[in-house]
């Protein structure tokens, strides 16, 4: 194999990161980490909730994807080829990032069951997005058949399996459609799905597994056979369905076959790294390879990654996984289900017309003149207070029949106050995750954000800052988990092709933070210390069991929208 110096032109490394919307493509110099150009492909059918492609309605909670959409992501490469001048000798290896738990059925040669005629129609055919939230009473019964046997995961977990995570989606198909469930050969997350179909082999990841199925290696691996049985007799062979054996992160899981290669432009054989989580791919990209330093990874929803140098049991964790992220430390998973999309959702459907006609008079787009406008209020000044539950609450509580609340309105009540008090909703969700995490004893001494709203949003990143009392660095990168994707890829190409012996290596020679940092104001900082009282008394009060009216208005919803199916 030929040095970087005797090939001349710079090693080049590919990221794809499969995102909830669409995926991107980027390709990036492997000495330095230039990003050198990138191509993004919108899913033709982006997120399916309403219905299928074929007219079929789909339940409430309902979250879907197809996953030929995440192929025709690849068309985009030849593309990015040509414009970027890159030579396909010059791609020394590729990697993937993904949503998860994005989890699909498939036969035994990988074939997605939504593709089959018989089963077209049938929603649990299809993938099922992160964000599906049917489960959760398949997730209650496991939480609580967990506790009583006092289960391994249920500790690792925080408490409480969710509803978004592999075993949860697996027994919701079990009961909801058995025919797919013994078609279904194969479960896989869609990150090891689309590693199938790059490189010709099932090479299953360990970060997916650790962190969303159940698997810890130092403990036995899955639960015991009878633990799933518990839950369903049915149910006893389920941990048969996805695979023995799984492989570390940037671990190569084998070479792009010709089919794919020629697909893409690239090379047979150029090396596939196995598969990784958006988030956790993020991490070492944002240069954090060690404890003490939280990531937030901040989008439609924000996942908060942390390394640890020990296993601790934090309340509400999405999972503690010896090198679950950078190997020989305990990562830490948290995040909140929504927070892009609660902004997205005001702006689509709670903003009046008189301040899109402002926004309109004013020649800016209506975040950005909503934007302006909340920044000339004070914190507090709203009277407004607002829980950050509208899809859910992932960490701490991990129960999806949660739902978001708004308190303080009046007849004078502003767009832009209701806007400014979502933002800090998000934020006050955040340091709730942050003192859980300190009260069991995994410091966080420092914030480093990226993502989407890092980069377009300044007024929510101070507001972040002022509430946690931290200062906030942020990654130069504007695409993180692309960037993370295509530093595992050099890892798995290896030093003698030009990528590197691991990703600390990689990470020291390919990720930077930008110069500038959002600092707290301590007197913004006091006013949020007595707001964020107010919110964990509400978050107190309507999660922990108080007052359950939200579980029971989910109910009544999904009773009525039964009811009106029927008729």
């Amino acid at each position: 194999m030929s040095t970087r110096a005797e090939r001349g032109a710079a090693p080049v490394v590919l990221g794809i990161d499969y995102g909830t919307e669409s995926g991107r493509a980027l390709l990036v110099d492997a000495r330095d980490g230039s990003e050198l150009g990138s191509a993004v492909s919108a899913y033709s059918n982006a997120v399916l909730d309403r219905a299928l492609p074929d007219g079929t309605p789909l339940p409430p909670d309902f979250a879907l994807q197809d996953p030929d959409d995440y192929l025709r992501v690849l068309d985009a490469i030849p593309g990015l080829l040509r414009s970027t001048g890159i030579q396909p000798e010059q791609v020394i290896g590729i990697g993937t990032d993904f949503t998860a738990c994005t989890v699909l059925p498939t036969r035994a040669d990988g074939t997605p069951l939504c593709r089959l005629g018989e089963f077209r129609s049938n929603p649990h055919a299809w993938v099922k997005l992160w964000k599906h939230h049917a489960a959760q009473p398949q997730a209650d019964r496991i939480n609580e058949l967990g506790g009583r046997r006092r289960e391994e995961f249920i500790a690792r977990y925080g408490g409480r399996y969710s509803a978004e995570w592999l075993f949860s989606k697996l027994l919701e198909t079990l009961e909801k459609a058995p025919a797919v469930y013994r078609a279904a050969e194969r479960f896989l997350e869609a990150a090891d799905w689309i590693i199938w179909q790059l490189c010709g082999q099932e090479r299953r990841n360990t970060c997916t597994a650790g962190y969303k199925a159940m698997w810890f290696p130092d403990a036995g691996g899955f639960p015991a056979r009878d633990f799933f049985a518990g839950l369903n007799p049915d149910f006893a062979d389920a941990a048969a369905k996805l695979a023995a054996r799984y492989y570390a992160l940037g671990s190569a899981a084998g070479g792009l076959t010709p089919a794919m290669a020629e697909r893409t432009g690239l090379r047979p054989g150029t090396p596939v790294a196995v598969g990784n989580v958006d988030a956790h791919g993020a991490v070492p990209a944002c240069t954090v390879v060690e404890p003490g330093r939280m990531v937030m990874i901040m989008g439609t929803s924000i996942c908060h990654m942390l390394l640890g140098d020990d296993k601790r049991m934090v309340e509400g964790m999405c999972g503690v996984v010896r090198d679950g992220i950078i190997p020989g430390t305990w990562g830490y998973e948290a995040g909140q289900s929504a927070v892009g999309d609660i902004f997205a959702w005001f702006f689509r459907a709670a903003v009046p017309e008189s301040a899109a006609a402002a926004a309109r008079a004013a020649g800016q787009p209506l975040p950005d003149w909503l934007e302006a406008q909340a920044r000339r209020l004070a914190p507090g000044e709203s009277g407004l207070l607002a829980l950050d539950w509208w899809n859910g609450n992932r960490s701490i509580l991990v129960n999806h029949h949660l739902s978001g609340l708004l308190l303080g309105c009046t007849l004078q009540t502003q767009p832009q106050e209701i806007y400014r008090a979502l933002l800090e909703a998000t934020a006050f969700g955040t340091l709730a995750i942050i003192e859980a995490m300190e009260q069991a004893g995994v410091p966080v001494r420092e914030l480093v954000a990226c993502g989407g709203l890092p980069n377009r949003n300044p007024l929510l990143m101070q507001i972040y800052a002022d509430v946690a009392g931290r200062e906030i660095h942020v990654a130069a990168s504007e695409q993180t988990c692309a960037l993370g994707a295509a530093m595992h890829a050099a890892v798995a190409a290896g030093a003698d092709r030009g990528g590197y012996a691991d990703i600390r290596q990689a990470a020291q020679a390919m990720a930077r933070l930008r110069p500038q940092s959002f600092r707290p104001d301590a007197a913004a900082h006091a006013v949020y210390r007595d707001l964020y009282r107010e919110y964990l008394a509400l978050h107190d009060y309507f999660g922990r069991g108080a007052n359950p009216v939200m579980a029971r208005l989910r109910r009544l919803r999904l009773e009525r929208h039964a009811a009106g199916a029927a008729s």
